[in-house]
């Protein structure tokens, strides 16, 4: 995969002292807890299939490898630390501790694991300037232990990776349908080796941008918006059936409620003086309100920001109708 760091998608760029820093700001906020690579290696338990008690792959495993993958793709880079986010701890304790009321517990006699992680890996030399936003290279995956039959037999294991940009102005994930792999079933690590270095090297990655800058192209009025709100809500509703009918939505109630607040009140990406707002910023503020989708199926749903988006801009530039923008 060539890589370049200087990129011609300069337009519509913003002054600095406009866009609001959020460093302190979690890629993903919904339940989740920050760890550290080595509190994964050494003081996590790692979860056997019941039936054979074969291991599975563990969270460390799997972080590690792929940042060693990356580290290998692209040498001439650094890859930076791991920012990894858990969440459903599991405890447990060791068969000496039975029956050992939970305040007398001394560390050595409890063990830990943690149902869902995801984490991401930056590639800070790599950064691109989209619609004014500063975006950095980023690679990184989510394990979910819930959706893996763990009372069983050992079977193929599932793991997802995704690659695709950080948004540094508000830490949001842009990641297209190309750049994510949601159902990667592996037995080995080497398996789930290849799987990774696969979809890091078919990434398109001057598409995505190009897609992206694209966005701040169109926008819609307060009016459309508007209508835009009121059609996900209605769609929220709607029988299987129906919804089939229509392109795809993945975000929930409480989450289109978070889109409307932001549409006011983000600092970075809410409405023009006239109420308008261009696709950009309505990307941003889906994948904003994504943050608070559990682990186990937030890269999936970002997913879905970003095509429902580019579904919207197709509409506007061909002028064709759009359930989500037309009576």
């Amino acid at each position: 995969m060539e890589l370049i760091t200087r990129s011609p998608l300069q337009n519509q760029m913003v002054e600095e002292k406009e866009v609001v820093s959020s460093k302190n700001r979690n890629f993903i906020e919904a339940n989740t807890k920050k760890v550290s690579l080595e509190h994964l290696k050494n003081d996590c338990i790692i979860p056997v299939f019941a039936k054979d008690n074969e291991s599975t792959i563990s969270h460390y495993e799997f972080v590690q490898k792929t940042r060693e993958i990356a580290q290998d793709l692209f040498p001439e880079f650094s890859v930076s630390e791991p920012d990894i986010r858990t969440s459903h701890i599991i405890k447990g304790r060791i068969p000496s501790a039975i029956g050992k009321p939970a305040k007398e517990l001394k560390e050595h006699e409890k063990t830990l694991y943690y149902e869902r992680l995801a984490f991401v890996l930056e590639i800070p030399e790599v950064v691109e300037n989209v619609n004014g936003n500063k975006l950095a290279l980023t690679i990184g995956g989510v394990r979910a232990y819930n959706q893996e039959n763990l009372f069983s037999k050992k079977s193929p294991e599932k793991f997802k990776v995704f690659i695709g940009f950080k948004n540094m102005v508000c830490t949001n994930l842009c990641i297209s349908t190309d750049g994510l792999a949601d159902q990667i079933r592996v037995n080995s690590l080497n398996q789930l080796s290849e799987a990774v270095e696969n979809l890091l090297n078919q990434y398109d990655r001057m598409k995505h941008l190009g897609m992206m800058e694209r966005m701040s192209r169109y926008e819609l009025t307060q009016a459309q918006f508007a209508h835009f709100i009121g059609k996900l809500r209605m769609y929220q509703f709607m029988g299987k059936t129906e919804q089939k009918q229509y392109f795809p939505v993945s975000l929930n109630d409480s989450q289109i409620n978070t889109v409307v607040k932001n549409y006011y009140h983000d600092p970075n990406f809410s409405r023009k003086e006239d109420g308008s707002i261009n696709m950009w910023r309505i990307f941003n503020l889906l994948t904003e309100a994504n943050k608070s989708s559990y682990i186990d199926n937030n890269l999936e749903r970002n997913v879905n920001a970003y095509d429902l988006t580019n579904d919207l801009v197709n509409s506007l530039q061909n002028r064709i109708g759009n359930f989500f923008l037309h009576n």
